[in-house]
Formats: structure tokens, C-alpha cells, sequence
């Protein structure tokens, strides 16, 4: 299975979720699992590749031609995929995806990750998306999701386009176990 895993490149960021970055890139490694990423050097994003690969298993980066200018790429990917710009690269890990998981980022994050809800919402992506909600990181945001649906911004059945999991573990098994998504509720996208 490929899964793309959306993570922060920051550096800064505390150790608990550096932790869980790499206990992901192990415990995928362990279950012969593929992961793709954004190719960065830093942060979250280089805390799962190299515990990945450190523990033998595959990396596929996709990464904009501008980052490999700064000299942004992880160096180490088993297989590195260049784009022309970052629509493409997001692209790209979709349609190379048999699964999504969102550790704690900013808002490039953020982006992907409620970029894969809409397309999932309007029936363009199926596969399983995982919210790795590590100390509950994500609590504000999906609060504010269940908050769209109170106010009829999307319909109840959307709260179902994702799953939270509360460690890297569960986020695996999430992606191994959760259905695809049923194509028909595109005609649920507008209220």
C-alpha cells in the first residue's frame, strides 16, 4: 500500500510530534508499506522517511523543481519524482495514493489535507483518510469541521470522509482497514 503522509517540514516543532513522525515511518516500514511524501529534509516530514527507511522500507518524494533549486529534497528517497510546480506535486502523491495520513503541520499541511477532504466529499478521491491527531493537535479543526455541518456548510454524512487516529499505530491500521469511499454521495456535495 502507498500512503502519502502530509507532515510539517518545520524543525521547531516539539519532540512528541517528531516521535510520532518517525513511530509512523517504522511501523509502516514494519508492514510493507510505501510512503510518499513531499520529499522535504526537515521537520516531520524527514522524521518519517528516514525511521522508514531506516528500517528498510520505501520512500517515494515528490517534490517542485523551485525546492530542488534550494536544496530542499531529502537526499535519501528510495525514488524522487520532480514536478514543475506544487499543484502538480499534490497531484501526483493523490493519484499515487491507496491512502492519506495528516500529521501535525502548518498550513501547507492544513491545505493538502482538506484539499483530499473535498476532492473525497466530491467522489474524485476514495481511499482512506487518516487525521494522526497526536496530544490532539487537531481538536480545533475538527471541531470546526463538526461546526460546518451544524451550520449546513456540509452534510452530516461528510464527518465520515476521514478518520481520527490517536497514535501512529491506529493511523496505520485506519488505513489498512477503512472502506473505500462510495462514489454516489456526489450527489450529496451541494446542500
Amino acid at each position: 500500500m502507498n500512503i502519502t503522509v502530509y507532515a510539517a517540514s518545520s524543525g521547531q516543532v516539539s519532540d512528541c510530534y517528531k516521535n510520532a513522525a518517525a513511530e509512523l515511518g517504522r511501523i509502516m516500514a514494519q508492514r510493507g508499506h510505501t510512503l510518499v511524501n513531499g520529499a522535504g529534509c526537515t521537520g516531520l516530514m524527514a522524521a518519517t522517511a528516514d525511521a522508514l527507511l531506516a528500517a528498510g522500507g520505501k520512500a517515494i518524494g515528490v517534490i517542485p523543481q523551485f525546492m530542488i533549486e534550494q536544496n530542499w529534497q531529502h537526499t535519501g528517497m528510495t525514488e524522487l519524482i520532480v514536478t514543475p510546480d506544487m499543484h502538480e506535486r499534490k497531484e501526483r502523491m493523490a493519484q499515487i495514493s491507496d491512502a492519506c495520513i495528516a500529521c501535525p503541520g502548518g498550513v501547507g499541511t492544513l491545505e493538502e489535507l482538506l484539499e483530499m477532504i473535498t476532492w473525497k466529499q466530491l467522489g474524485l478521491y476514495v481511499n482512506p483518510i487518516v487525521i494522526l491527531n497526536v496530544g490532539g493537535y487537531f481538536n480545533p479543526l475538527l471541531a470546526q469541521l463538526k461546526r460546518c455541518v451544524e451550520g449546513h456548510f456540509m452534510r452530516p454524512q461528510h464527518l465520515d470522509c476521514w478518520r481520527v487516529a490517536s497514535d501512529a499505530a491506529e493511523a496505520v491500521k485506519l488505513c489498512e482497514e477503512t472502506p473505500l469511499w462510495d462514489t454516489s454521495v456526489r450527489r450529496f456535495a451541494a446542500l
